[in-house]
């Protein structure tokens, strides 16, 4: 009785902790529109008005009406805009980008091209990652120990009488390769149908954003030439978070597999000294005796 009742008790967290996670991501992408679509919105608009009134005055074109230009597009494109196309491009923070930009924040990817840039919107994303981040590691930590759990469930099955160590390698490989193929072998596929990137590009983008290194060289979603879907980013938010929990074990995997060849390699050595000493002791015994 008291074990099914831990049992319930758990999976009870669990729910509450995944249902948790995901209201404060919706939660968090709500509150990043809210603050910072209106401010992109007048940015948008300035921009607009700086634009149409070079192109009417061309002309008379000088040096200084050129690096004011200039000016004005770095100072855009420094705001999350992209300078191509007109006021009709779409926003960086409608629902689905905004709850993209919220996932990489609590999973500290942090690309760097779009950050909040309204004085509220700063102060909410420094108390918006104060608690989203340790929630993040629970989730992860959560899914990282149910896919464990399998595993050492593999393991034991493997390790039994009629088992042996090759269905155990077996197992292993199994979860190693449809992981590969659901995380960093397929979508590169997808992100370069719908970016227009190469596979080596889009292989490229998934472990940089996977592995949390996030340079912010290539980002989805951002070309102005191209018409996503409201929910691509949305989508890739979601391939993120599970991807991190994944990745993040076959890194530990990793780890603890040069752990044990070291230890390995250790204890080898020091196996072959021992054996030298009693090989020494033995074609030299009289050198053992303590001389008095």
């Amino acid at each position: 009785m008291s074990q099914d009742y831990l049992c319930s008790r758990q999976t009870m967290l669990a729910v509450a902790l995944s249902l948790g996670y995901f209201m404060y991501l919706f939660m968090g992408a709500m509150m990043f529109q809210i603050l910072e679509k209106p401010a992109e919105t007048s940015t948008r608009d300035q921009f607009q008005i700086a634009k149409l009134s070079f192109l009417q005055n061309y002309t008379c074109l000088d040096v200084k009406a050129l690096e004011q230009f200039v000016q004005i597009i770095m100072e855009a494109w420094e705001k999350g805009l992209n300078p191509k196309g007109n006021a009709t491009n779409p926003s960086n923070w409608d629902f689905s980008n905004s709850f993209f930009f919220a996932g990489t924040v609590i999973t500290t990817i942090g690309y760097g091209n779009l950050y909040p840039s309204t004085v509220a919107g700063q102060v909410f994303c420094v108390f918006y990652a104060l608690f989203g981040i340790p929630l993040n590691v629970a989730f992860l930590n959560l899914i990282g120990k149910g896919l464990n759990g399998h595993l050492l469930a593999l393991g034991r099955c493997a390790q039994e009488p009629d088992g042996s160590g090759i269905m155990k390698i077996m197992m292993m490989a199994v979860y190693l390769t449809t992981g590969s193929l659901l995380f960093l072998v397929f979508p590169p596929m997808i992100f370069s149908y719908v970016e227009g990137w190469s596979y080596g590009e889009g292989f490229y983008f998934a472990f940089i954003t996977l592995s949390t290194i996030g340079f912010g060289d290539y980002v989805l979603g951002t070309d102005p030439n191209k018409h996503y879907i409201s929910i691509y980013r949305s989508l890739a938010a979601l391939w993120i978070i599970f991807g991190l929990a994944w990745l993040a074990l076959v890194f530990n995997l990793l780890a603890n597999l040069v752990e044990k060849l070291i230890h390995l390699k250790t204890h080898r050595n020091q196996t072959i000294r021992e054996d030298n000493a009693v090989q020494k002791c033995e074609d030299h015994p009289g050198q053992t005796r303590v001389q008095k």
